[in-house]
C-alpha cells in the first residue's frame, strides 16, 4: 500500500543531451526545462518502485515545475521526490532539483495509478 512519506532521489550529470539547445526548448547550452522535469518525474517513479500491486504502474497527469536556476554542462544535479498525498489514485510528489547544495529546481508532480494494459 502506498503511503504518505515514500521518497526517492535520483542523480545525473548534465550532458550536451540534456541542454536547452539540444532538447528544443531553447538555445542555451544548460540543463533544459524538460529533462529537469523528466529527472524530477523518475524521482518520482522510483518513490513508489516495488510499492505497487502487480500489474499496475503510474502514469504523470499534472506538473508545476519552477526551474530556477541554469546548471552547466558538467554538472553533478540531485533530483529528488517525496509522495505528500494519496487520494485514491492520485499521487501528489513534491520534487526538488538541486546542484552544490542549491536549489535548481522545486514544484509538484500529480501521478496516477492505473493498469499496465491499456485497451488497444
Amino acid at each position: 500500500m502506498l503511503e504518505q512519506g515514500r521518497a526517492a532521489e535520483v542523480d545525473h550529470i548534465v550532458a550536451d543531451a540534456d541542454t536547452a539547445r539540444a532538447l528544443g526548448s531553447g538555445d542555451v547550452d544548460v540543463l533544459g526545462t524538460p529533462r529537469a522535469l523528466a529527472l524530477a518525474e523518475a524521482a518520482t517513479v522510483a518513490a513508489v518502485a516495488g510499492a505497487l500491486p502487480a500489474g499496475q504502474t503510474t502514469v504523470g497527469i499534472r506538473v508545476e515545475l519552477d526551474h530556477l536556476v541554469p546548471s552547466p554542462v558538467g554538472s553533478a544535479v540531485h533530483a529528488s521526490a517525496e509522495l505528500v498525498e494519496v487520494a485514491g489514485r492520485r499521487l501528489t510528489f513534491e520534487v526538488t532539483l538541486s546542484q552544490d547544495g542549491h536549489e535548481v529546481a522545486r514544484g509538484r508532480i500529480v501521478r496516477a495509478v492505473v493498469d499496465r494494459r491499456f485497451p488497444a
